[in-house]
């Protein structure tokens, strides 16, 4: 378990968690039809973004509001799904206290997506 983050731990973070998205049968409908098979790209973006949230590095601009609105299929159920693997992920990565940042952060965004989505937010 990681007691520390740089951007190479968030890097496996990302990896390892994107492995688990696109092995589940109902997320992975969603990702793959906005990913499509290049999923390099995708990973970088998630590296920067989680690396500008948890380690203050500024490397992401980008709207993640605006692009996940475009989104098509989504239902709430996939969010309890995205963030229970996030969760395991983050779990077995990280020290409780720095699971419990990721996990804080991630929560956040599930809920704002959620409201965008649906008008309602049903993540806890």
């Amino acid at each position: 378990m990681y007691a520390e983050l740089n951007r190479d731990v968030i890097a496996q973070l990302v990896h390892e968690f994107y492995d688990d998205v696109r092995a589940d049968p109902e997320l992975q409908v969603i990702f793959e039809a906005a990913i499509g098979e290049d999923w390099g790209p995708h990973l970088d973006r998630m590296v920067e973004f989680w690396s500008t949230v948890m380690l203050a590095t500024h490397e992401f601009r980008g709207n993640v509001y605006g692009t996940h609105m475009e989104l098509d299929g989504v239902v709430p159920d996939h969010f309890i799904r995205w963030l229970a693997l996030f969760e395991k992920t983050a779990r077995r990565l990280f020290i409780p206290n720095l699971a419990d940042e990721f996990l804080l952060v991630a929560r956040r965004i599930a809920a704002s997506l959620q409201y965008g989505f649906f008008g309602k937010i049903e993540v806890h």
